[in-house]
């Protein structure tokens, strides 16, 4: 049973098991492509990523969509990166190594994820990665996604570890508001956005070689206080904060 004295991490998904952005925008780019649209798709995940995917369809049209159209995009666009992706599927340098030594330290481990379950099945299941985690939260776990906190503040409820002993891993702008928001400090990867863009992160990364348990521990004390999350940091062109 966890402790007063553990702690936590909790990962995202893409972007941070596995390095996927460029395949997520071109299936999107794709998608716009049948549609007419012209928007960057890189740039807009530049943005938005994080947030579930019919969210981020909602911003690029011009016209009220409904839910259920914006749900069959967002289908098209999961089968589109599914073939794209089908044989790239590997996980972050270091991965491994860095989940297996967190356990062995003693560290309780989650996964925190605006995808569905079958999506998160098709990455970590074919990686052979379940085993690592205590807890896994998706998109079928929580009423709102990211930036919003329920997707980490789910984890660590699960896990019975408090945010302040929880350190989320995330490769997204909105990803480390909704760490800020769950009230926890946030480590990020810059495998989807240039390390400029992230607000108050104790530590940016580009894999987990970079990385070993203890240098967390040594982290969380030299950054005490959580960051306050800056709203204004996460209003991007085409963002609709709710």
């Amino acid at each position: 049973m966890p402790t007063d004295q553990s702690y936590a991490l909790i990962f995202d998904m893409d972007g941070v098991i596995i390095d996927n952005t460029d395949y997520q925008a071109e299936a999107f780019q794709l998608l716009f492509r049948e549609h007419g649209l012209t928007t960057n798709a890189r740039h807009l995940l530049e943005r938005l990523n994080g947030m579930p995917a019919t969210a981020i369809l909602k911003t690029v049209f011009q016209h009220p969509v409904p839910e259920k159209e914006l749900k069959r995009y967002a289908d098209q666009r999961e089968f589109l990166y599914r073939v794209i992706y089908w044989d790239k599927r590997q996980e972050l340098a270091g991965l491994r190594k860095f989940l297996e030594a967190a356990k062995k330290a003693g560290f309780k481990i989650g996964l925190g994820t605006g995808s569905a379950p079958d999506t998160i099945g098709y990455i970590i299941d074919h990686l052979h990665l379940r085993p690592f985690f205590d807890v896994i939260t998706g998109a079928a776990d929580v009423e709102k996604g990211k930036p919003h906190a329920d997707t980490f503040s789910v984890v660590s409820q699960k896990l019975g570890i408090p945010p302040e002993r929880c350190v989320v891993f995330e490769d997204a702008v909105l990803g480390e508001q909704a760490a800020y928001k769950a009230g926890m400090r946030c480590i990020c990867l810059s495998t989807s956005v240039d390390a400029s863009k992230f607000q108050n992160p104790m530590k940016i990364i580009k894999d987990f070689t970079e990385l070993v348990p203890q240098d967390v521990l040594d982290l969380l004390e030299q950054h005490p206080i959580v960051p306050k999350p800056d709203k204004q940091r996460a209003k991007r062109k085409y963002m609709k904060l709710q």
